[in-house]
């Protein structure tokens, strides 16, 4: 057990102890949360993770040539690029709408996701200082920096909805379910980043793995083709990439298309999995932080 232990997984009581003349000692007392995660006490210390996602939004595009503009441009040109190569030479399926718009929208969440995991994997390196002289919940910390990449997600829907009207495609009421997916996506990319943050603190070449496991999980996300396009017999199992069950109900919401409930329901059983293995796996190291960082 670390030495910094009752600084790092603890949560605060305040108890009236004893009368000493004529005043009364108030003693906090700072002791580890029996069960699970003390949600009220990260309730407790929102205004932190508010004032941590503004500064990592600040920090990001400070200093920057085009500033946020970078958020605009990365998907426009990745849309462009794939669609010149992939409706040109693969040709692959855009389930009744035209590719660009049917790439965009996958691009939008996989470059959210993506940057989102590659922030937060080093945000507990990036805030040695804070972590090691000041209690708070550890968890704000991936918290904000995803929270953080949320605003380059939100930047990006205006494009999705100029192509839509561009390309005539007709909306339905479906396109109601669209921030569900929205916020899956969100606690897909919390999830693995607050698993990979809390690897990182211990194993430092976490920091190398991990660009390598956002290559491979590109390839294996119906980012630019279809889940459709995959065998029968294997759909399922392609499924259990949380991402595929994510991006293929978004795209039916903004669509109009029908959903896939299997491919959606076995990746959102997925998708549970990877938060349980994550907070298990944080609660499990959190303690050790300041003294390994």
């Amino acid at each position: 057990m670390g030495s910094n232990y009752w600084l790092q997984n603890e949560y605060e009581r305040e108890t009236d102890i004893h009368t000493k003349g004529n005043k009364t000692l108030n003693v906090t007392e700072i002791a580890p949360a029996r069960f699970g995660f003390d949600w009220k006490e990260f309730w407790k210390h929102r205004e932190l993770l508010y004032f941590l996602t503004v500064r990592d939004i600040k920090v990001r595009y400070k200093q920057t040539a085009i500033g946020v503009f970078w958020v605009l441009l990365q998907p426009l040109l990745t849309t462009i690029i794939l669609t010149l190569v992939f409706s040109s030479f693969a040709r692959f399926d855009s389930i009744g709408v035209s590719y660009p718009i049917f790439v965009l929208c996958g691009t939008i969440l996989w470059l959210f996701v993506h940057t989102a995991i590659t922030v937060t994997s080093n945000s507990f390196v990036g805030n040695t200082n804070l972590v090691t002289k000041i209690y708070f919940p550890r968890l704000i910390v991936p918290v904000a920096s995803t929270m953080a990449c949320v605003m380059d997600l939100f930047l990006s829907l205006p494009f999705v909805a100029i192509l839509l009207f561009y390309y005539r495609v007709e909306i339905t009421w479906q396109i109601a379910l669209a921030p569900l997916f929205l916020f899956l996506v969100f606690v897909l990319a919390a999830s693995f980043g607050i698993l990979f943050s809390a690897l990182n603190v211990r194993f430092r070449d976490v920091k190398f793995a991990v660009p390598f496991f956002l290559q491979v999980w590109l390839l294996a996300s119906p980012i630019f083709y279809p889940a459709s396009m995959i065998p029968e017999k294997w759909r399922l199992i392609f499924a259990l990439n949380p991402l595929v069950g994510i991006i293929e109900g978004w795209r039916s919401s903004v669509f109009g298309s029908t959903f896939d409930l299997s491919l959606i329901g076995i990746s959102s059983l997925s998708l549970l999995v990877l938060v349980i293995v994550s907070f298990t796996v944080f609660r499990s190291m959190e303690d050790d932080f300041a003294d390994l960082i």
